[in-house]
């Protein structure tokens, strides 16, 4: 079953099928498909909706055009500064790590930093021959925040991990399938059919057990990964300098072992107090002053190659 071609102004576009799939399209194509601030909100309520929806098996995500997320809109970067942004509601990542369904990630094309960030929150891959990935964050400074300085490493080993975050690497479809990163890479014209044959294959199981499952996969790398993502958010706070030191840290680490949710020992308490406290969108309320104005020059460099900025 087709799904119909997004509206040019439904910028993140959402298909219900009636067998149970999902279609959630990222769709700002003239722009790659770079992220706005309330397109983060808008992506987030998405998952959050379907997640909660029990008509919904299985959700698809993918961009439209010639990318899936080239990251977040640099030129939008003012907009995204006003206001409190570390809001959990609105973090499209943290949506997609509380969402029980499992989720489907199509890459069409580009995935660059945020959106690699997005495609890693993805349960299953599934890349277009022309796909690409790449981590920049290293070029602007920038500490990523929604754990892909982990989850990378874990997937495709803290070598190739380190050469593709450290030299701002293009990892083309073929090397990502090859190094386990996607499960499968095909043409681009095949690349729907391919993801809604392995979301057909898994709604033709329990829905109980596949919750479950995934629910139990997951709870295990969580278990390992929220301390060092905590060691994260220290690196973090002091590569934006953010006046989080060192004796701040620890009394938040304090606060961690006396609240009311667990001892230090029930990390999966931890994890979810952690996503709800600090995974919103630390690119921008950490940058320091320095860090913004090499932004804004980027933008303009950028603009007057009359070229979208991304980060």
């Amino acid at each position: 079953m087709e799904i119909p071609l997004p509206p040019p102004e439904k910028l993140i576009f959402v298909h219900r099928q009636p067998n149970g799939v999902a279609y959630v399209i990222i769709n700002r194509p003239k722009s790659l498909n770079s992220l706005t601030r309330s397109m983060m909100g808008d992506l987030a309520k998405a998952i959050k909706s379907l997640d909660s929806d029990n008509s919904v098996r299985v959700i698809i995500l993918s961009g439209s055009g010639r990318a899936f997320c080239s990251g977040v809109d640099l030129t939008a970067a003012e907009d995204v500064f006003k206001g409190d942004v570390k809001d959990v509601e609105t973090d499209p990542v943290a949506q997609m790590e509380r969402c029980k369904k499992p989720i489907i990630g199509a890459i069409n094309g580009f995935a660059v930093t945020a959106g690699f960030e997005i495609a890693l929150a993805c349960d299953l891959l599934v890349a277009s021959k022309e796909a690409k990935f790449m981590d920049t964050h290293a070029r602007f400074g920038i500490f990523p925040s929604w754990g892909l300085s982990q989850k990378l490493s874990r997937i495709i080993g803290p070598s190739r991990a380190r050469e593709v975050s450290l030299t701002a690497m293009a990892v083309t479809a073929e090397q990502a399938e090859r190094w386990g990163l996607v499960n499968h890479v095909v043409e681009g014209s095949e690349l729907l059919k391919k993801a809604r044959q392995i979301a057909e294959a898994i709604i033709k199981n329990n829905e109980d057990l596949v919750l479950r499952y995934k629910a139990v996969i997951n709870d295990g790398l969580n278990k390992i990964l929220v301390m060092h993502l905590l060691w994260r958010r220290w690196n973090f706070a002091i590569i934006n300098d953010r006046g989080k030191k060192e004796k701040g840290f620890w009394l938040w680490m304090v606060s961690l072992e006396t609240s009311k949710i667990g001892p230090p020992s029930d990390l999966n308490s931890h994890f979810y107090l952690y996503q709800l406290q600090e995974r919103a969108h630390e690119y921008y309320a950490g940058m320091t002053k320095e860090q913004f104005k090499k932004m804004q020059e980027f933008i303009a460099g950028r603009s007057s190659k009359k070229t979208p900025s991304k980060l």
